[in-house]
């Protein structure tokens, strides 16, 4: 039998395998054949002619590649397809997260609260808060206890102030009495 004939003989191995390509050169362009430099070609020098011509066609071949391709739309459509299936799920989670806090506000509200008024009905089953609330407030006395009452002085100042406001009118009378002067046509200097 020869080599040609026996499975997995060296010749059927090379007619199976993939070509090789060539390693590209150093100072060569990426994404260009391999040997070129991407330098343009020296005039003078290397082939001249149709065939010099022909060869430099060869080597350096114009495809111009779409800026969009394919795969490009496909992966647009669908990042945009999850982008869009996110966004409401994105949006509620925010939308109730923001009415969580909102939630846990009003029950610390609601919590101080029911501590104010649980200390406030301590105080209101205790007797002698009882007893003092109602002498400060309603001013009692104790069967059988002399109480006197001091009354407060009156405010000097108060009264004085309240004197001057009135003597000026309000900042609206007298922007209303400008303007009846003004359709009138009185002046209030004469």
């Amino acid at each position: 039998m020869s080599d040609e004939a026996r499975p997995g003989s060296n010749r059927e191995r090379e007619e199976t395998t993939t070509p090789r390509v060539p390693r590209p050169t150093p100072g060569a362009k990426p994404g260009g054949p391999a040997g070129t430099t991407g330098k343009p070609a020296a005039s003078g020098g290397g082939k001249t002619g149709a065939a010099g011509k022909a060869g430099a066609s060869a080597a350096k071949p114009k495809v111009r590649r779409p800026q969009l391709t394919g795969r490009a739309a496909i992966l647009a459509v669908v990042v945009c397809a999850i982008a869009m299936s996110l966004a409401y799920p994105v949006r509620e989670y925010i939308a109730q997260r923001r009415q969580l806090t909102e939630l846990q506000a009003e029950k610390d509200k609601v919590l101080a609260e029911q501590r104010k008024v649980e200390e406030q009905r301590r105080q209101v089953q205790d007797p002698n808060w009882t007893k003092r609330t109602a002498r400060e407030r309603l001013h009692y006395c104790d069967p059988g206890a002399k109480c006197y009452m001091v009354p407060k002085p009156k405010q000097s100042g108060g009264t004085t102030t309240a004197t001057q406001d009135s003597a000026t009118p309000p900042w609206y009378e007298t922007l209303w009495e400008s303007v009846v002067a003004a359709d009138t046509g009185e002046t209030s200097g004469s």
